[in-house]
């Protein structure tokens, strides 16, 4: 299957290509190959390390192309992927020309075991040729699979030729069993970015998305330079309000996902009022509709308040400023900004102040709130995208997972 992409639509477009040394460059030239498509090679040296390797490099790509299911599931279950992301799919062609290689060897192939493919591809890729099914031997992947789990299930089938995704049960292995590793085909790896590059367009016109913001304020110091700062146009509305034109990528950024409004704080140091309505919609009218529903309820809120209204009736308080008392935290304002219970804000700020204010692990706060460490993650990346917490550094665990990475909380 050959992938065609208008080359215009993706000039400059960097996919990060995720797996074990011996495969990432493979894939990587497969995807070069695509004109506008360039790529960041990142290999490890265990399938264990992808989360930390996406985390690390997630600022310097558009879309991942994992070489595997595992790796991609790994990174996936750690809520790394925060941009478009698909995986090579070791099934059908692939699976195939392992069978072809084995039987060449002189191989049984109908008594293999296999690894990580979901049982029913095994079973219909092997109806699809035309062979039996009863003997074979399939460990589909599921979360708690690993490697040590893997390489147990193929050693209690002694006498099957393996069949393994995994770069480590393939140097456990083959010293003592006829063990076939399988490599991405050049037509799998273009399927998977063919995936990949659909669902990045997507995310694209997502970004392209009409952003149109109504902003009542008692004075314009400063509103053009804000508008500039979003890549936005501005103009004069009905009623002295104005109208702020952008998309919704840069909106994005500047409100750290959706979580809160720097620009209204700028805003009201030199405005006693300053209310702002974004409507985010497919077109100029249905954006310029959800504005103004935006508008009516900022006016609700008080005098310095913004919210955007999307879509199915959401509506996401930005930023307000209330008449709550100096130095009392306004919890519900918070909650709404970074999506949290103020309840669970509450234990954070408890967790906070036992630490003396000094920065705690993602497994300390795990702990403290009785929460995975995996939910632990979310919350805090919540509070950074808010700047409610910052990365101090990172702590090693102690074993051979993932360092620990050490959060400030400033909220």
């Amino acid at each position: 299957m050959t992938v065609i992409v208008e080359k215009e639509a993706w000039v400059g477009i960097v996919i990060g290509v995720v797996g074990p040394h011996d495969l990432v460059d493979d894939v990587a030239a497969t995807c070069e190959e695509q004109p506008g498509v360039s790529t960041l090679r990142l290999d490890y040296d265990h399938e264990s390390q992808a989360p930390a390797i996406v985390e690390a490099h997630a600022g310097a790509v558009e879309g991942w192309l994992f070489t595997g299911i595992v790796p991609y599931m790994l990174a996936r279950d750690a809520d790394m992927l925060s941009r478009p992301a698909a995986f090579v799919d070791y099934s059908g062609a692939t699976l195939l020309s392992a069978l072809v290689r084995l039987q060449h060897d002189g191989q049984d192939i109908t008594t293999l075991s296999i690894d990580t493919l979901a049982p029913a591809d095994v079973t219909a890729t092997f109806t699809e040729a035309g062979l039996p099914t009863d003997r074979l031997r399939t460990l589909g992947y599921r979360p708690e699979m690993t490697s040590k789990k893997a390489i147990a299930f193929h050693r209690r089938g002694a006498g099957h030729p393996v069949i393994t995704c995994l770069s480590s049960v393939h140097e456990a292995l083959r010293g003592d069993m006829h063990v076939l590793r399988l490599a991405p085909s050049v037509h799998s790896v273009r399927v998977a970015l063919r995936q990949l590059l659909l669902t990045a367009e997507g995310q694209a016109q997502e970004d392209a998305q009409i952003a149109l913001g109504l902003v009542e304020v008692d004075g314009e110091e400063g509103l053009l330079r804000e508008a500039t700062a979003l890549g936005g146009t501005l103009a004069g509305f009905r009623g002295g309000t104005h109208l702020l034109v952008t998309t919704r990528g840069p909106l994005y950024d500047a409100t750290g996902g959706f979580t809160g409004l720097p620009m209204l704080g700028r805003l009201a140091a030199a405005s006693r009022v300053v209310r702002v309505g974004f409507g985010l919609g497919r077109s100029a009218a249905e954006a310029e509709s959800l504005a103004r529903r935006a508008l009516a309820r900022a006016r609700r809120i008080g005098d310095v308040a913004a919210v955007l209204s999307l879509r199915a009736d959401t509506d996401i308080v930005l930023e307000s400023v209330t008449s709550t008392p100096a130095g009392e935290q306004n919890l519900s304002v918070l909650a709404r900004r970074v999506g949290l219970s103020v309840p669970t804000l509450e234990r954070l700020l408890e967790a906070r102040d036992a630490a003396g204010g000094e920065p705690l692990t993602t497994r300390e706060i795990a702990e403290r709130l009785a929460v995975q460490q995996r939910t632990a993650r979310r919350m805090l990346h919540r509070l950074e995208l808010a700047g409610l917490a910052e990365r101090t550094g990172n702590l090693t665990s102690g074993s051979s997972g993932r360092p620990l990475t050490l959060y400030k909380l400033t909220l």
